[in-house]
């Protein structure tokens, strides 16, 4: 495991260093995970470990959301994406627009980053947890053509703002995963975003986990495994 540089600085934001774990050999292909509110790439580098001995060719990395206020937090600072207003309305005009396409040139810039590195945008999945799920989906945007996106407890943000799908991104695989009984991101939320997708012609899976709440499970985690060798098992087909 390792940083990943320096920290960033943009519009008066701090991001810091990404925690990177290296492929265990020759690294084709990259998952850029991003956590959620209040979290840290810390909380989710656990993943690494668990599934580089499937994926031995692939580099890991977990950013870090900058600190913001959080209006629903009472303005409380704390690492967030964007700020969210009130977890009842987080699909309507409450969103933060304008941190929502910050963080997402941000993400391009990692994916930029890595292609600069030598691994295509092609062997790149962007995933994510909650808010740093709704950045993923958000990434179906992106002027360069990903392998996957994974969207965990989490929800597409700016549906208002059309397209929701890049050209580039038009058969870029998507997993969601949701549990049923999530009591942050309502399971609602999630399925809507789904069919807005399936609508727009994405070739998106969503997974549902009977009595889950606002968590990730073990078996979402293996699902996410198999989800991120197929895409990279297609993304070096086209190589």
């Amino acid at each position: 495991m390792a940083g990943g540089g320096a920290a960033s600085r943009a519009g008066g934001l701090v991001y810091p260093s990404p925690i990177v774990f290296d492929a265990l050999q020759q690294a084709k292909s990259c998952l850029i995970m991003l956590h959620g509110l209040g979290d840290s790439g810390q909380g989710w580098a656990d993943v690494a470990p668990m599934l580089q001995p499937d994926l031995p060719q692939t580099k890991f990395i977990f950013p870090t959301a900058p600190i913001r206020a959080i209006t629903v937090n009472g303005g409380a600072r704390m690492t967030g994406w964007y700020d969210i207003a009130d977890l009842d309305r987080i699909g309507s005009e409450s969103q933060d627009a304008a941190a929502m396409h910050e963080s997402r040139r941000y993400i391009d810039e990692l994916v930029e980053k890595e292609v600069a590195g030598g691994i295509p945008a092609s062997s790149i999945v962007v995933g994510g947890f909650s808010q740093g799920g709704a950045m993923a989906l958000m990434s179906l945007r992106s002027k360069h053509k990903l392998a996957g996106i994974i969207g965990l407890s989490s929800y597409l943000p700016l549906l208002e703002e059309k397209p929701i799908v890049s050209e580039e991104n038009k058969g870029t695989p998507v997993l969601m995963c949701h549990g049923d009984c999530d009591q942050v991101v309502n399971f609602d939320f999630g399925k809507r975003s789904y069919e807005e997708l399936k609508k727009a012609g994405v070739n998106v899976d969503f997974k549902t986990y009977q009595y889950m709440g606002h968590e990730a499970c073990g078996e979402e985690l293996m699902e996410m495994r198999d989800f991120l060798k197929s895409c990279f098992s297609a993304a070096a087909g086209k190589l």
